[in-house]
């Protein structure tokens, strides 16, 4: 049977051994899940193009027999069963188009190997792509099917490393920018024998040193906080470093010393200057209330809420009030 050049140029020799797939995920627990894969779809022949079209063909009536079983009215029992046999002969044609391209997709989804998704996971979004392959192929434009699905197998194996090999995700179009890259990085390593510079991978690829930068820092792995570091590895990584978030004991204290003293000073107010100023600045429940809400609470009008306000505060700024608060000022 002759091998379409296209198949024969991704594939290479893998339509006579399986020998050079079988190690594709000999590391890890999926290994012989990779193998039986692998052993299982060598087993169906390659199509010539001609082949390619006669299935296309074949699915396509399927299809429409599919139609017109959903829309016509008033048709006879025996134009209905030609219909239904139409149809699962598009069936049958499908699954031998799709059959038959399998290795397609694993000759693909190896270049997508060792970036965060295991091998059996990218072959399945690959998978994926070539069922829409499958269903988009228009036969009548002359295309050899195996051109046309390597699109949207990429674009398939691509999309589901976005949502799915990634702790932090990126948008598809960034993960393809970080893939072109990486593979410039591999080729300038091969060719200088070292790490390309960011200027040189910037030049190479026509993007900005910045941009470069940027694309290196998305490509970067996470790194768990329980990894063990040190030369004793014996604490987590977690444990070195400072939490932001964290109130230090100091301003604990300091904050416990002003709830006290700010008590004490609005005890010395009337008990309607008290709850005006608690409600105002949200001194209970952190939540400031408007000098509307204040008025509507206690049957006060806005201005005379406001008058209360500054009345309360100009106390505050005054004699033994303002000496025990000041010290908290800076």
């Amino acid at each position: 049977m002759t091998v379409p050049k296209v198949l024969d140029r991704e594939v290479g020799n893998e339509q006579t051994s399986t020998s050079a797939e079988m190690d594709l995920d000999a590391q890890g627990p999926a290994a012989d899940l990779v193998r039986v894969y692998l052993n299982g779809i060598g087993k169906t022949a390659l199509l010539t193009a001609a082949e390619e079209v006669e299935l296309a063909k074949r699915i396509e009536a399927g299809v429409f027999a599919q139609h017109m079983l959903e829309t016509k009215s008033g048709l006879t029992d025996v134009r209905r069963g030609e219909l239904r046999a139409l149809i699962r002969d598009g069936h049958v044609a499908k699954n031998h188009l799709l059959e038959a391209n399998l290795r397609l997709v694993v000759s693909l989804a190896k270049r997508y190997t060792g970036r965060g998704m295991p091998l059996l996971d990218l072959i399945q979004e690959g998978n994926l792509g070539l069922i829409r392959a499958v269903e988009k192929f228009d036969y009548t434009k002359g295309f050899k099917f195996s051109t046309y699905a390597t699109w949207w197998i990429r674009q398939a194996i691509t999309r589901g490393m976005a949502d799915q090999g990634r702790t932090i995700r990126l948008p598809v179009h960034l993960v393809e920018q970080v893939n072109k890259l990486a593979r410039i990085k591999r080729d300038l390593h091969q060719q200088l024998g070292r790490e390309a510079t960011n200027e040189e991978l910037a030049k190479e690829s026509g993007l900005s040193p910045d941009k470069v930068s940027d694309l290196l820092d998305h490509a970067r792995d996470p790194v768990s906080l329980d990894m063990p570091v040190g030369t004793e590895e014996d604490a987590p990584l977690g444990d070195f470093i400072e939490d932001s978030d964290a109130t230090d004991a100091e301003s604990a204290v300091i904050s416990g010393l002003l709830q006290d003293d700010l008590r004490r000073v609005l005890a010395t107010l009337e008990p309607r200057e008290q709850a005006v100023i608690r409600l105002r600045y949200g001194l209970e429940d952190g939540q400031p209330r408007t000098l509307d809400q204040i008025g509507k609470q206690f049957g006060l009008s806005r201005e005379r809420v406001r008058q209360i306000e500054r009345e309360v505060m100009a106390k505050l700024r005054q004699g033994e009030r303002a000496a025990r608060l000041r010290a908290y000022a800076s």
